[in-house]
């Protein structure tokens, strides 16, 4: 199974990932192009575009200013532990044993606005630029008419290379936005997960965050190889519900905590 999900907003790069091994971001051209758009736009620009803080908008414009194409341990980290937030603290990549981080290597893709699709052990310099931002651009409107068929085209071959064709969607609405579904070359299947409050199954957004890293991280520790494996899932307290699932949605549910 390939697995996608989203990036997150917060940012870690103060602590040194746990591993040294490192890959390079396949999509750096287009990240360039991006970033060239990126540095002409003045902290107050960012700060209206993106609806953050005068301080976030400087730090950002900063960001954009001292971005390279070239990629060290110098001034990037690997994706997947420079990320923190609810989806990356429910996988807990800190704790992955080597051979599931080799298995994520194949396995696990990360969607984002600057670099398109990464990969875990891809370095990545530090950014902010979310996919839904109406940055325009020279193919665009927004970065949905940048990447076009970029990431779907990667998506494939990475779907083509780990050996079967289910495609695990754990991403945002936002971010998989990014992804034409019709163009998958395979079978796409997006998981959903309800928590009960006052009676009833509702999706709650910082557990649906958080379960959907939980979800990654069951795959890349029990490697499921069909979408039946799948239904096994039951990390902290979620179980499959076939009453409410269908083919391609299988919802997980949990009690009230």
């Amino acid at each position: 199974m390939l697995v996608v999900i989203s990036p997150a907003k917060t940012l870690d790069y103060e602590n040194p990932a746990l591993v040294k091994q490192y890959t390079l971001p396949e999509l750096v051209s287009h990240s360039a192009e991006l970033i060239e758009v990126c540095k002409r736009l003045t902290p107050a620009d960012i700060a209206s575009l993106m609806s953050v803080s005068d301080k976030i908008a400087g730090l950002n414009a900063a960001r954009f200013a001292s971005w390279t194409p070239s990629f060290s341990l110098e001034n990037a980290k690997q994706a997947l532990f420079a990320f923190r937030g609810d989806v990356y603290t429910g996988l807990d990549a800190d704790t992955l044993s080597n051979e599931e981080l080799d298995y994520a290597q194949s396995h696990l893709r990360m969607l984002s606005g600057l670099y398109g699709v990464l990969k875990p052990l891809d370095l990545m310099q530090a950014y902010r630029l979310e996919m839904g931002t109406a940055l325009g651009n020279g193919r665009g409107k927004n970065l949905y008419e940048f990447w076009d068929n970029i990431i779907t085209d990667k998506l494939n071959e990475a779907l083509a290379a780990q050996g079967d064709d289910i495609l695990v969607n754990l991403a945002s609405n936002e971010y998989f936005k990014a992804v034409k579904a019709k163009g998958i070359q395979g079978t796409l299947v997006t998981p959903v997960f309800k928590d009960a409050k006052n009676g009833q199954y509702k999706i709650i957004s910082f557990y649906a965050k958080k379960a959907r890293g939980m979800m990654a991280r069951f795959i890349l520790a029990t490697r499921p190889k069909t979408l039946e494996d799948l239904k096994g899932f039951d990390y902290d307290g979620y179980y499959y519900s076939p009453e409410q699932s269908t083919p391609n949605a299988p919802v997980f549910l949990r009690e009230e905590r």
